[in-house]
C-alpha cells in the first residue's frame, strides 16, 4: 500500500526504515532492507478466497467504549434475519476480541478442516470468527507486537473457509494502526464496500473521529457513513428525552456536513442493549419496538442500499 497515515514514509519511500518516524518500529529492519516493498503474495491469495465474498464492511471507532462491537454485532444479527443472506462477522480485535461474549459464543472453539479454519455458526447464515476462539480463557491477555497481529489477520482472511457469504462484517480495534493498515491492504484488491464510523456525540469522540475519517482517505478507503451512538435517552416511564452526552459541538451531523460524509443514522441509550450483549443474545428479540432498534434498523438498511450501489460490475458474485 503506497500512502500510509501520519508520518511513516512508506514501504517504497527512499527513507523507509531511515526517518525519524521509524525509530523503534518493530519493522524498521525489513523496511531499510527493502524486503517490505515486495508485494505479499498473500494479497493475491486473499483475492481469490474473497471472490466468494460479495459485500466487505469494515466497522471503525476513533476510541474505545463507542459501542463499535455492538454496532457489528447488530449489523450481523439485522443482516441475518432475512434466512436467505449469508453473513459472516470477523472480529480483528486481536488485543480486546469482545464478540464471542457479545454474540454469545463464548467457549466455542475453532476447528480446521481440508479447506481451512471452520467459522463458529451462531445461525445456519451466521458464522463468526475471532481470536477469542483461539484462548484457553476469556481472561488471558494477548500480548503482540504489530507483526503477529498482522499475520493473524492474514490467517483471517486467507485461511478461513467463509464459504459464499453475502456480507463480510470486520470489526476492528479502535485507531488508525496495525490492524487497520493490514485489512485494508489485504482486502484492497478484493473490494472493500467501505467503511462504517461509529462515534458518540461528544466533542472528545469526535476529534477522533476525525482522524479516522483522514485515515479512510489517505488510504483511499470508501466511508459508507457515520452511526451516532448513546445519542440521547429517553425514559421509558416519563418519556422525558435527556442527553447523556451532550453533542456541545453539534454531534455526528454537523462534523458529517462539515466533512461531507454521510450520517447513517442516530441510535439512543437504551439499557437493554447492554444487557443483551453481556447474555450474548440479540437486543433486537429483547426489545422488537423500541426507538433502538428502529434506528438501527433503518440503518442497517442504509448500509445494504450503499453496497448495492458499490457493487464492482461484471464481476462473479454471490446470488449473481
Amino acid at each position: 500500500m503506497e500512502e500510509v497515515p501520519h508520518d511513516c514514509p512508506g514501504v517504497s519511500s527512499a527513507q523507509a526504515g531511515r526517518g525519524a518516524s521509524c525509530q523503534g518500529c518493530p519493522n524498521q529492519g525489513l523496511c531499510a532492507s527493502g524486503a517490505a516493498a515486495a508485494p505479499d503474495p498473500a494479497i493475491e491469495e486473499i483475492k481469490e478466497k474473497m471472490k466468494t465474498v460479495k459485500h466487505k464492511i469494515l466497522v471503525l471507532s476513533g476510541k474505545g467504549g463507542v459501542g463499535k462491537s455492538t454496532f457489528s454485532a447488530h449489523l450481523a444479527h439485522g443482516l441475518a434475519e432475512d434466512e436467505n443472506t449469508q453473513v459472516a462477522l470477523l472480529d480483528i480485535d486481536i488485543c480486546g476480541p469482545s464478540i464471542p461474549k457479545i454474540m454469545g459464543l463464548e467457549g466455542e472453539q475453532v476447528h480446521q478442516s481440508g479447506s481451512g479454519w471452520s467459522p463458529v455458526f451462531l445461525e445456519d447464515n451466521l458464522g463468526v470468527m475471532s481470536v477469542g476462539f483461539l484462548l484457553s480463557s476469556p481472561d488471558d491477555a494477548v500480548i503482540w507486537r504489530g507483526p503477529k497481529k498482522n499475520g493473524m489477520i492474514k490467517q483471517f482472511l486467507r485461511d478461513v473457509d467463509w464459504g459464499e457469504v453475502d456480507y463480510l462484517i470486520v470489526d476492528t480495534p479502535p485507531g488508525t494502526s496495525d490492524e487497520h493498515l493490514s485489512a485494508v491492504q489485504y482486502l484492497a484488491a478484493a473490494h472493500i464496500d467501505g467503511a462504517v464510523i461509529i462515534t458518540t456525540p461528544q466533542e472528545v469522540s469526535l476529534q477522533d473521529v476525525r482522524k479516522e475519517i483522514n485515515f479512510c482517505h489517505k488510504v483511499k478507503l470508501p466511508i459508507i457513513g457515520v452511526v451516532e451512538n448513546m445519542s440521547g435517552f429517553t425514559c421509558p416511564k416519563c418519556q422525558k428525552e435527556s442527553q447523556i452526552f451532550l453533542p456541545t459541538t453539534g454531534g455526528a451531523e454537523v462534523m458529517c456536513r462539515d466533512l461531507k460524509v454521510p450520517l447513517l443514522g442516530k441510535v439512543p441509550l437504551d439499557p437493554r442493549i447492554g444487557k443483551s450483549c453481556d447474555k450474548g443474545e440479540s437486543f433486537f428479540a429483547e426489545a422488537p419496538d423500541s426507538p433502538a432498534t428502529l434506528a438501527y434498523r433503518s440503518i442497517i438498511q442504509r448500509i445494504q442500499e450503499s453496497c448495492s450501489l458499490r457493487q464492482p460490475k461484471g464481476e462473479n458474485l454471490v446470488g449473481s
